[in-house]
């Protein structure tokens, strides 16, 4: 497994590292900046899922009137990893 990092677009996380391993599972998911107790809650409640499941989980959830969130922006960096392959 290899850490990845992805840079967050409209939230108040800056960044949000993770790991995927070699079945496509996510661990180790890590909000740099947001609200510490929604992204922990977020990081912990998809430990272990598959990739495809968590973007089909939070794909589309916003964040007040910002078009987005941090559960969402996981799910674009993880649709990103599996449109280059990465999983």
């Amino acid at each position: 497994m290899s850490q990845r990092t992805f840079a967050t677009c409209g939230t108040c996380s800056k960044f949000i590292n993770f790991e995927i391993d070699d079945n496509g599972c996510l661990h180790n998911v890590q909000f740099v900046g947001g609200c510490q107790g929604n992204t922990t809650g977020v990081a912990r409640l998809v430990e272990g899922m598959k990739a495809e499941e968590v973007v089909c989980r939070l794909r589309g959830i916003q964040c007040g009137h910002k078009g987005t969130s941090c559960p969402d922006q996981l799910a674009q960096a993880l649709e990103k990893e599996l449109a280059e392959g990465g999983i």
